[in-house]
Protein backbone atom coordinates (compact mmCIF):
# COMPACT_ATOMS: atom_id res chain seq x y z
CA UNK A 1 0.00 0.00 0.00
CA UNK A 2 1.02 3.43 -1.10
CA UNK A 3 1.37 6.57 1.35
CA UNK A 4 -0.07 9.41 0.84
CA UNK A 5 1.25 12.97 0.76
CA UNK A 6 -0.38 14.35 3.59
CA UNK A 7 0.93 11.40 5.68
CA UNK A 8 4.33 11.71 4.55
CA UNK A 9 4.24 15.64 5.38
CA UNK A 10 2.85 15.21 9.22
CA UNK A 11 5.53 12.24 9.83
CA UNK A 12 6.82 13.77 13.03
CA UNK A 13 10.17 12.28 14.77
CA UNK A 14 10.40 10.21 17.55
CA UNK A 15 12.89 9.03 20.38
CA UNK A 16 13.85 6.81 17.72
CA UNK A 17 14.45 6.14 13.75
CA UNK A 18 11.49 4.51 12.57
CA UNK A 19 10.23 3.50 8.47
CA UNK A 20 7.12 4.45 6.42
CA UNK A 21 6.70 2.08 4.12
CA UNK A 22 5.88 2.57 0.62
CA UNK A 23 5.29 0.67 -2.32
CA UNK A 24 7.15 -1.49 -4.82
CA UNK A 25 10.13 -1.61 -2.41
CA UNK A 26 10.25 2.08 -1.34
CA UNK A 27 10.20 3.34 1.92
CA UNK A 28 10.88 7.12 4.01
CA UNK A 29 13.33 6.52 6.64
CA UNK A 30 12.31 9.34 9.52
CA UNK A 31 15.44 10.33 11.96
CA UNK A 32 15.12 11.52 15.40
CA UNK A 33 16.35 14.62 14.05
CA UNK A 34 12.91 14.81 11.55
CA UNK A 35 14.68 14.12 8.69
CA UNK A 36 12.87 11.99 5.96
CA UNK A 37 14.81 9.71 3.76
CA UNK A 38 13.70 8.41 0.35
CA UNK A 39 14.84 4.29 0.28
CA UNK A 40 14.62 1.70 -1.85
CA UNK A 41 14.89 -1.56 -0.70
CA UNK A 42 16.11 -4.44 -3.15
CA UNK A 43 18.27 -7.81 -3.59
CA UNK A 44 21.17 -7.95 -6.36
CA UNK A 45 22.96 -11.60 -6.80
CA UNK A 46 21.56 -12.63 -3.43
CA UNK A 47 22.74 -9.36 -1.43
CA UNK A 48 20.35 -7.11 0.47
CA UNK A 49 21.19 -3.07 -0.26
CA UNK A 50 19.65 0.11 -0.54
CA UNK A 51 19.19 2.99 -2.73
CA UNK A 52 19.22 6.49 -1.66
CA UNK A 53 16.71 8.31 -3.52
CA UNK A 54 16.83 11.59 -2.19
CA UNK A 55 15.76 13.73 0.73
CA UNK A 56 12.01 14.97 1.78
CA UNK A 57 10.86 17.91 0.52
CA UNK A 58 13.56 18.85 -1.98
CA UNK A 59 13.00 15.68 -3.01
CA UNK A 60 9.00 15.04 -4.28
CA UNK A 61 7.17 11.56 -3.18
CA UNK A 62 6.32 12.10 -7.11
CA UNK A 63 10.35 12.60 -7.93
CA UNK A 64 11.23 9.99 -5.65
CA UNK A 65 8.90 7.10 -7.03
CA UNK A 66 10.16 7.81 -10.54
CA UNK A 67 13.29 7.19 -9.61
CA UNK A 68 12.70 4.11 -7.88
CA UNK A 69 10.71 3.15 -10.95
CA UNK A 70 14.30 3.74 -13.15
CA UNK A 71 15.97 1.51 -10.42
CA UNK A 72 13.54 -1.51 -10.60
CA UNK A 73 13.73 -0.91 -14.67
CA UNK A 74 17.72 -1.49 -14.36
CA UNK A 75 17.12 -4.76 -12.28
CA UNK A 76 14.87 -6.10 -14.23
CA UNK A 77 17.61 -5.67 -16.94
CA UNK A 78 20.11 -7.36 -14.54
CA UNK A 79 21.70 -3.99 -13.52
CA UNK A 80 22.40 -3.08 -10.18
CA UNK A 81 21.39 0.46 -9.62
CA UNK A 82 23.96 1.35 -7.20
CA UNK A 83 26.77 0.60 -9.46
CA UNK A 84 25.21 2.59 -12.76
CA UNK A 85 25.04 5.85 -10.00
CA UNK A 86 28.57 5.09 -8.92
CA UNK A 87 29.56 5.03 -12.59
CA UNK A 88 27.56 8.27 -12.56
CA UNK A 89 29.56 10.05 -10.08
CA UNK A 90 33.03 9.03 -11.12
CA UNK A 91 32.33 9.96 -14.85
CA UNK A 92 30.96 13.64 -13.23
CA UNK A 93 34.15 13.87 -11.39
CA UNK A 94 36.18 12.64 -14.33
CA UNK A 95 35.04 15.07 -16.89
CA UNK A 96 35.59 17.81 -14.51
CA UNK A 97 39.18 17.11 -13.95
CA UNK A 98 39.70 16.05 -17.22
CA UNK A 99 38.66 19.81 -18.86
CA UNK A 100 40.58 20.99 -21.55
CA UNK A 101 42.07 23.79 -19.43
CA UNK A 102 43.29 21.73 -16.94
CA UNK A 103 44.40 18.87 -19.65
CA UNK A 104 46.32 22.40 -22.08
CA UNK A 105 47.61 23.38 -18.52
CA UNK A 106 49.20 19.84 -17.67
CA UNK A 107 50.38 19.80 -21.46
CA UNK A 108 52.22 22.94 -21.42
CA UNK A 109 53.93 21.95 -17.57
CA UNK A 110 54.76 19.23 -18.94
CA UNK A 111 56.63 20.41 -22.61
CA UNK A 112 57.94 23.99 -21.19
CA UNK A 113 60.77 23.07 -20.42
CA UNK A 114 61.46 22.17 -24.30
CA UNK A 115 60.91 25.71 -25.46
CA UNK A 116 62.32 29.11 -24.64
CA UNK A 117 60.38 31.07 -22.04
CA UNK A 118 58.97 33.62 -24.48
CA UNK A 119 57.71 30.99 -26.93
CA UNK A 120 56.03 28.72 -23.81
CA UNK A 121 54.49 32.26 -22.73
CA UNK A 122 53.40 33.03 -26.16
CA UNK A 123 51.39 29.47 -26.12
CA UNK A 124 49.78 29.57 -22.76
CA UNK A 125 49.07 33.32 -23.59
CA UNK A 126 47.10 32.40 -27.43
CA UNK A 127 44.92 29.60 -25.32
CA UNK A 128 44.18 31.90 -22.14
CA UNK A 129 42.90 34.39 -24.86
CA UNK A 130 41.43 32.47 -27.50
CA UNK A 131 40.85 28.93 -26.32
CA UNK A 132 40.06 28.86 -22.86
CA UNK A 133 37.53 31.68 -22.86
CA UNK A 134 34.66 28.83 -25.21
CA UNK A 135 36.32 25.49 -24.71
CA UNK A 136 38.33 25.72 -21.22
CA UNK A 137 35.45 23.92 -19.47
CA UNK A 138 34.59 21.48 -21.95
CA UNK A 139 35.47 17.96 -20.92
CA UNK A 140 38.31 17.37 -23.80
CA UNK A 141 36.75 13.85 -24.77
CA UNK A 142 33.08 16.14 -25.25
CA UNK A 143 34.56 19.08 -27.59
CA UNK A 144 33.29 18.27 -31.27
CA UNK A 145 35.12 19.17 -34.45
CA UNK A 146 32.17 22.00 -34.78
CA UNK A 147 32.91 23.58 -31.55
CA UNK A 148 36.48 23.94 -32.41
CA UNK A 149 35.65 25.27 -35.98
CA UNK A 150 33.41 28.07 -34.74
CA UNK A 151 36.08 29.03 -32.02
CA UNK A 152 38.94 29.18 -34.92
CA UNK A 153 36.52 30.80 -37.16
CA UNK A 154 35.95 33.75 -34.34
CA UNK A 155 39.77 34.27 -34.41
CA UNK A 156 40.05 34.30 -38.29
CA UNK A 157 36.80 36.45 -38.29
CA UNK A 158 39.18 38.84 -36.60
CA UNK A 159 41.44 39.25 -39.45
CA UNK A 160 44.11 37.50 -37.63
CA UNK A 161 43.99 34.40 -39.94
CA UNK A 162 48.01 33.59 -39.10
CA UNK A 163 46.31 33.30 -35.24
CA UNK A 164 43.72 31.00 -35.86
CA UNK A 165 46.26 28.54 -37.86
CA UNK A 166 48.82 28.87 -34.88
CA UNK A 167 45.94 28.50 -32.58
CA UNK A 168 45.06 25.36 -34.14
CA UNK A 169 48.17 24.13 -34.08
CA UNK A 170 48.54 24.41 -29.66
CA UNK A 171 45.43 22.32 -30.26
CA UNK A 172 46.49 19.66 -32.03
CA UNK A 173 48.99 19.20 -30.16
CA UNK A 174 47.34 19.31 -26.77
CA UNK A 175 44.47 16.56 -27.96
CA UNK A 176 47.58 14.54 -29.17
CA UNK A 177 48.46 15.08 -25.58
CA UNK A 178 45.32 13.95 -24.24
CA UNK A 179 44.93 10.73 -26.58
CA UNK A 180 48.66 9.67 -25.34
CA UNK A 181 47.55 9.92 -21.76
CA UNK A 182 44.27 7.82 -22.33
CA UNK A 183 41.91 11.48 -21.78
CA UNK A 184 40.57 11.32 -25.68
CA UNK A 185 39.89 8.83 -27.97
CA UNK A 186 40.76 10.96 -31.19
CA UNK A 187 42.70 14.01 -32.36
CA UNK A 188 39.61 15.77 -33.53
CA UNK A 189 41.80 18.95 -35.12
CA UNK A 190 42.82 15.78 -37.83
CA UNK A 191 39.45 16.87 -39.45
CA UNK A 192 40.05 20.61 -39.98
CA UNK A 193 43.08 20.10 -42.37
CA UNK A 194 41.56 22.61 -44.65
CA UNK A 195 38.72 24.63 -42.92
CA UNK A 196 41.11 27.46 -42.47
CA UNK A 197 41.54 30.47 -44.67
CA UNK A 198 45.03 29.78 -46.05
CA UNK A 199 48.35 31.57 -44.36
CA UNK A 200 49.00 34.59 -46.55
CA UNK A 201 52.25 34.25 -48.45
CA UNK A 202 55.05 35.70 -46.09
CA UNK A 203 56.78 39.11 -47.61
CA UNK A 204 61.08 39.02 -47.34
CA UNK A 205 62.26 42.28 -47.74
CA UNK A 206 64.94 42.56 -50.04
CA UNK A 207 68.53 43.10 -48.44
CA UNK A 208 69.95 46.61 -49.02
CA UNK A 209 73.10 46.50 -51.37
CA UNK A 210 73.52 50.04 -52.56
CA UNK A 211 75.60 51.64 -50.43
CA UNK A 212 73.70 55.28 -50.55
CA UNK A 213 70.83 53.10 -49.58
CA UNK A 214 72.74 51.73 -46.31
CA UNK A 215 73.77 55.66 -45.46
CA UNK A 216 70.07 56.75 -45.31
CA UNK A 217 68.86 53.85 -42.91
CA UNK A 218 71.89 54.51 -40.39
CA UNK A 219 70.67 58.28 -40.73
CA UNK A 220 66.71 57.36 -40.05
CA UNK A 221 67.83 54.70 -37.10
CA UNK A 222 69.79 58.04 -35.47
CA UNK A 223 67.13 60.50 -36.15
CA UNK A 224 64.44 57.70 -34.60
CA UNK A 225 62.30 59.32 -31.83
CA UNK A 226 60.94 56.65 -30.08
CA UNK A 227 61.92 54.46 -27.01
CA UNK A 228 65.30 55.11 -26.16
CA UNK A 229 65.93 51.30 -25.32
CA UNK A 230 64.60 50.33 -29.23
CA UNK A 231 66.84 53.14 -30.59
CA UNK A 232 70.33 51.73 -28.80
CA UNK A 233 69.76 48.26 -30.24
CA UNK A 234 69.06 49.61 -33.79
CA UNK A 235 71.77 51.59 -33.44
CA UNK A 236 74.20 48.37 -32.07
CA UNK A 237 72.66 45.88 -34.73
CA UNK A 238 75.07 47.05 -37.42
CA UNK A 239 77.60 46.91 -35.08
CA UNK A 240 76.72 42.45 -34.45
CA UNK A 241 74.68 41.37 -37.11
CA UNK A 242 72.39 39.30 -35.33
CA UNK A 243 69.09 38.76 -35.05
CA UNK A 244 66.40 41.17 -32.81
CA UNK A 245 66.08 38.18 -30.82
CA UNK A 246 69.57 37.32 -30.03
CA UNK A 247 69.94 41.10 -29.62
CA UNK A 248 67.34 41.26 -27.16
CA UNK A 249 68.50 38.45 -24.61
CA UNK A 250 72.16 39.78 -24.73
CA UNK A 251 74.01 39.70 -21.63
CA UNK A 252 76.79 41.71 -20.63
CA UNK A 253 79.15 38.80 -19.99
CA UNK A 254 78.56 37.44 -23.57
CA UNK A 255 80.77 40.88 -24.42
CA UNK A 256 84.45 41.38 -24.27
CA UNK A 257 84.54 45.18 -24.37
CA UNK A 258 88.43 44.68 -24.57
CA UNK A 259 89.16 42.52 -27.72
CA UNK A 260 86.02 44.26 -29.17
CA UNK A 261 83.93 40.82 -29.76
CA UNK A 262 80.24 39.12 -29.33
CA UNK A 263 80.23 35.63 -28.57
CA UNK A 264 76.98 34.40 -28.53
CA UNK A 265 76.80 31.35 -26.06
CA UNK A 266 75.76 27.97 -28.10
CA UNK A 267 71.99 27.16 -27.72
CA UNK A 268 71.06 30.97 -27.48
Amino acid sequence: MSIADTTLKQAKSKDRDYKLTDEKGMHILVTKSGYKYFRLSYRFAGKQKTLALGVYPETTLKTAREKRDEARKLLSEGIDPSEVRKAKKYNIYNDAINNFEAIAREWHDTNKSRWVEDHAKAKLSRLEKHIFPYLGSRPIKNITTQELLSVLRLIEGRGTIEMAHRAKNIVSEIFDFAVSTVRADRNITLDLRNALKPMPAKKHRATITDTNEIGGLLRAIDSYKGEIVTKCALQLTPYVFVRPGELQKAEWVEIDFEKKVWKIPAGK
